[in-house]
């Protein structure tokens, strides 16, 4: 259930690159009600907590930098990186399904480069000292 709705947030981030973020976002898309709704909270709080989760890609992208990495892999590190960071969801849970997202949508280095990112935040603490 989850996972679709990470697929539909990870599109209206895409989008959101190109476009202004609409209302609407995830009005098209094939959700539950359960999915929908937590799709939506993921979708706010990445928007919300850009000032948060940007810094942190840029200073983990060891030799690329958040403006380098591709508009994909960029944004399922952010929607990972909020759920990381803001949610109960457990990091293992988090770090594999970004991983997931990076096989099946991101390019052919993604999934190598989202655990790395992902795990050093996890490992290295910044996830509590980013929200504490």
């Amino acid at each position: 259930m989850r996972r679709r709705a990470r697929e539909a947030v990870l599109r209206s981030l895409y989008r959101h690159e190109y476009l202004p973020p609409s209302p609407d976002d995830l009005q098209d898309e094939p959700l539950l009600p359960e999915e929908k709704a937590f799709a939506q909270t993921l979708l706010s709080g990445v928007h919300d907590h850009r000032d948060v989760i940007d810094p942190l890609i840029d200073r983990r992208a060891r030799g690329w930098g958040l403006d380098r990495l591709p508009l994909v892999d960029r944004n399922i590190l952010r929607l990972a990186l909020y759920e990381l960071l803001f949610t109960d969801t457990p990091p293992e849970v988090v770090i594999d399904e970004a991983v997931e997202l990076a096989k099946a949508y991101g390019t052919e280095h993604a999934p190598a480069v989202v655990n790395g990112i992902l795990d050093r935040v996890w490992k290295e603490g910044d996830a509590q000292r980013a929200v504490g």
